[in-house]
This record gives structure tokens, sequence and C-alpha cells, in this order.
């Protein structure tokens, strides 16, 4: 049977463009790209199987990758269990002027422990469903072509592993599960001595960048030369034997979301004059830090400039896709239309997108705080979280005020392996996504969901990358460290809660939310956290939230918000956009109109000069 859309519920207008033929062709990461490459998205072989079972010669039929078993667009929309395995199969051949070469594979992310097979040996393992896996596949290769195999376990809600909202049964704020490949997949030929990876750090108040490079099969003769250019004109390099060295730079063009310049890059490495690798990426010269502005208040700063993130939450669901979007115009879309509507700012939430993503919100100009993702065997907390939250809202005594988390602890004393393994993701996912300009913040816990050691974590994060902010514990259960007083305020008015000497935000509020006929994934079951029935009421009160809650706290010391959210994703109706994306809820001119409004308080404040 040919492949086509599964499902009869709601789907973006992109789901009928795509080519099975050509599916996400873009090259996967635009910070670490070469010449060279051959993309493996397309149809594959797949199988869904017991999980005892070791291999496969049968299969179901067709998947396109990378989309999850579960996604309309993957052409078989059948929900993965703990008790099977997923199996892909294809066959490749390797272009003829890559002889000689190593052979590298790329998979963008693959929920979650997977193995890769090519010609039947065994090239990697890996755990984790949000983190890209790259293995050198050089000696399984053969002449001719070559056979693929993946096996992917996953059990969603009903293992301990980070999933994030993944859930096998939809209800409340829980969505579809995305199992399997659900990132683009790739090979690439290199030299023996080859760039592994490479860490660029701005320091606009030294004038300099900080290059971290990791060279496989270095010797005493290699060299690496990094150069920058803005406008094709080249403004900086340096040359060095040391695997870390700085690259002066002069007459900085500082990158925000109203003027996101950026910086070509070229990563050269040379054995002896022998050219061994070309790599191409960009960075941004920024700064982000907390500090207390000429009142004293500690605010978010901005390139040494108090600066005010007005943003929202951004779970990255697609009704036809669900973790994976149907092409890169998806992406920019979400980006470019709330930065559109006057937001600078988007808190990925509880996801790790692709890297392109990341890409888009560099080039437009977008801020984004970066969730790490939920785990564990049961979510842990959340009573108490959710407790204490109230608590603390009704200034009553908070009993929860725990800083060491003893009964926490005690009760999940034998749950060492889940958490572990999310430490090593969360540090993982920082790795990867560090070169991120638009990335100013790292949110480890979200509502006491799967929250352990926080106070720990937190401080470790901020250790480990000093050049962003850290949210330890959005919302619930503060454990009294990072750089902000975070809580979520629904429903009651916004206000300012007791403060301390880190930025107040307030890093949820809203869900406002409107049913738009014909654009509501399953209207029967659609619900918010506050209804209103049409475009005119939603945008009404939008603009009394804004103005009359929000706005007169920016001058109490209120340094951020995350509305929620972007857009509808299932049956929460909270979203400016519709779940298709083919409507914005609030009337946008209006909606544009309100957000100035809140730059401009924050301008007269006098806190730039």
């Amino acid at each position: 049977m040919a492949w086509e859309v599964k499902g009869d519920l709601i789907k973006t207008r992109w789901a009928a463009q795509i080519d099975p033929e050509n599916v996400l062709p873009e090259y996967p990461t635009p910070q670490f790209e070469r010449k060279d490459w051959l993309n493996l998205n397309g149809l594959w072989d797949y199988a869904i199987v017991p999980k005892e079972q070791r291999d496969c010669t049968a299969y179901d039929g067709e998947i396109l990758v990378p989309f999850g078993v579960e996604s309309p667009l993957s052409g078989v929309m059948r929900v993965l269990t703990k008790e099977n395995k997923l199996w892909y199969h294809r066959k490749f051949s390797i272009p003829a002027d890559w002889a000689g070469k190593r052979v590298l594979i790329h998979f963008g992310a693959i929920d979650w422990e997977s193995e890769i097979y090519v010609n039947g040996k065994s090239v990697c393992m890996h755990r984790g469903g949000y983190t890209p896996i790259t293995a050198d596949i050089t000696d399984a290769l053969v002449e001719g072509e070559n056979e693929l195999k993946v096996s992917v376990y996953d059990p969603t809600d009903e293992g301990w592993q980070d999933r994030g909202k993944q859930s096998l049964r939809t209800h409340g704020f829980w969505y579809q599960p995305t199992s399997g490949i659900w990132q683009t997949v790739w090979l690439e030929p290199v030299n023996e001595i080859y760039l592994k990876s490479i860490k660029m750090t701005p320091d606009i108040d030294e004038g300099l960048i900080n290059i971290e490079a990791k060279v496989a099969n270095k010797t005493i003769n290699t060299s690496i030369t990094a150069e920058f250019y803005d406008g094709g004109a080249l403004v900086a390099t340096a040359t060095s034997k040391y695997d870390e060295f700085n690259v002066p730079i002069t007459e900085i063009k500082l990158w925000s979301p109203e003027e996101p310049n950026l910086y070509d890059a070229k990563i050269t490495i040379k054995e002896e004059e022998t050219v061994t690798d070309v790599v191409k990426s960009y960075i941004g010269m920024r700064k982000f830090s907390m500090e207390k502005d000429k009142n004293g208040t500690p605010r978010l700063f901005l390139n040494n400039k108090p600066y005010f993130m007005n943003g929202l939450l951004d779970q990255g669901f697609w009704p036809d896709g669900i973790y994976t979007q149907p092409c890169d115009e998806a992406l920019v879309y979400d980006i470019q239309t709330m930065k559109d509507l006057g937001f600078n700012m988007l808190r990925k939430h509880i996801k790790v997108e692709c890297a392109r993503w990341y890409y888009h919100c560099d080039k437009i100009g977008m801020l984004v705080w970066q969730d790490m993702v939920s785990g564990g065997k049961e979510l842990g907390l959340w009573y108490a979280g959710l407790k204490s939250n109230i608590q603390t809202h009704l200034g009553l005594k908070n009993h929860f005020k725990d800083n060491n988390q003893k009964a926490y602890n005690k009760l999940h004393r034998n749950e060492k392996e889940w958490r572990d393994q999310h430490e090593a993701e969360s540090y993982e996912m920082i790795d990867a996504l560090y070169n991120s300009t638009s990335i100013c913040a790292w949110v480890p816990f979200n509502e006491a969901w799967g929250q352990f050691d926080a106070k720990r974590i937190g401080k470790a994060v901020k250790k480990y990358d000093p050049s962003r902010l850290v949210d330890h514990a959005s919302g619930w259960y503060d454990q009294y460290t990072g750089d902000m007083r975070s809580t979520h305020i629904y429903i009651l008015p916004l206000r300012i809660l007791k403060p301390d000497d880190r930025a107040y935000v307030i890093s949820e509020y809203g869900g406002y939310s409107l049913k738009t006929k014909g654009h509501t994934w399953c209207p029967k079951d659609a619900f918010g956290y506050r209804m209103f029935k049409t475009r005119e009421q939603l945008t009404d009160k939008l603009d009394v939230l804004f103005t009359r809650q929000l706005l007169p706290l920016i001058k109490k010391g209120l340094s951020a918000v995350v509305y929620t959210e972007v857009s509808d994703v299932e049956n929460e109706v909270n979203g400016l956009l519709t779940y298709d994306r083919e409507q914005v809820k609030p009337f946008p001119d209006k909606m544009k109109k309100i957000n100035q409004r809140i730059a401009d308080e924050y301008r007269n404040l006098g806190l730039l000069d």
C-alpha cells in the first residue's frame, strides 16, 4: 500500500504538501554543517514485534521517517507499548566520491532506547529520546548496497524514562506519544582527522570568542583555525594547536531580538598544510545575566542592560507529526508569528526541538528558555508542590519548604537509575544546544514534575554553563537557588509574591481559551483554563490581563512573563494559534499594540539609560 497521511482529525496545511521522496531536505544542523552529506529520510520498512525478539526479518509495511510511529504523517499511526519493540529497515549505498573516507551516521533523535545495526553489526546503542546520536559505521560497510536496521524500545508513561508530556492515553495536558525516529537521519563522509564537536562562547565584555574544539585522531601537527565573517567580510580569525583558544573580535555587532546580528563562522582542521575538515557555523555576540538595576531591583539583563522578556509557553506539538514538524516552513511560521505579535521569548516546554528550530530563533531574533525533560516512575512531589504553591499565594506558612527534599528522597531512594539517566540526558542536551545564540535560560525542573535534588542540580547546571540564566524549579517547590524567583499564576490575579535577591518572573500565566469551529482537534473534549466564546471577547480579556494586571508589576520588579501558550495542543485550547495553525485567535493588530505598550512601559522606567 502506498504511503498516505493517516487519521481523520485536523491537520496542518503542510501535511498535504509532503513528498515521501523529499522529506525535511534541509541540512539538519546549521551550526555544524559540512558540504557533503546524504539524507536518509523517506520510506523505510517497519515492524512492531515482542520486545524479546532479537532480530527482525519480516516487516509490517512502510513508515515515513522521521515521523514517530504514532503520528498520522508516519503513515502507520500505531501505538508502541512496553511489551513491544519497533524495528526499522532500509538499504543504502555510499556515493562513489566518498571512497577512502570514514562515514558517520547521525540521528537527530530517537525515542527512547535504540540500537543501530549496519550489515548485521551493532554500531551504536543509545538511551535518551531527545539528544542526537552519531556513530562511525565505516568498519561495518561493504561494497555496493548496505543494510541499516534500528531497534527501538519506548514504554512511554509505563516506564521511568524522560518523556515530557507524552502519554499512551491522551487526557488533560498529557498528549499522544512519539516513539522511534523523530528527527532527520543522515550520513556524511569525514577524513581520519576531523572535528567532532565545538563550543563557541561569546564574551562581549572582553571582546572575544572562546573556542573549545574536540578533534578526532588529533596529532601534534593538527591545527584549528576559526574564522568569523560579517556579510562576507572577514572580521576575526585565530589559529591554534590547542583544543581551547580565544579569537579577539572588535567593533562588535550585538545580537538581540530587536537586532539579531549573526556572524558566519568557518572552522578548518589541518594536518600540517593539508586541510582535513571544514565545518560551517555561526555565532551571535550576546550576554545574559541577572543583576540589580540602578534602583537596586534584581532584573534579567541582556547585553549588560535590563531587558524585559515577554514570552510564551511553546510545547512544540503538531496535529499531524506530533513531535515532528511537517516541514521547515512550519517551524518558521510559529516563531515568526509570535514575533509579529510582539513577543520576544519562547519557553520550550518539556521538549527539546530539532536543531533547525533553534537556528530559526537565532535568525529571527527570539529568546529561548529551554526546559529539561521530565521523567521518573511517577511525577512525585506533584501534590506537595501544588499545595506549596497554593500556600505561598495565600500567604500561609509553607510546610513544604524542605531544601533537602528529604521526604521525597526517602520515598524514591531505590530509583537511582532514572535519576542518573535524567542528569546524563540533561547535560547531553546542554552540550547539543550550547552554541544556540537564542537560548538564554535553562529550566531543570517544571512544577516539581519528577523533581529531585533541585537545589544541587540548579547549581550544577549554572556551574556547567555560567553563560546562561537558570530557573531551577519553574513555578513550584522553590529551592531558593538559580537566577529567578519563578512562579506560576493561573486564575488568580497577577501579583508580585514575596521577592528575594533573584529576578522575579511569572514563568506561566494566562491559559485563556477559545474553541474555534473547524480548527479544534476534538471539540467535545476541548478544555481550557478560562474559556471564552468569541475572538472579540478573548482579545478584550487579554488586553485586561496584559495592561491592567501585568503592566503595573513591571515597575515593581517583574522581569519576565510566559503566557500559556503558542498553540492549542490536542484537547487543550489555550493557544493563541489553533492546533492546525490556520487561525490566530486574538486580533493580531490589537495583540501587537498590547505588547508594544509593555515594551514602552519598560523603556519609560529609565532603566536603559
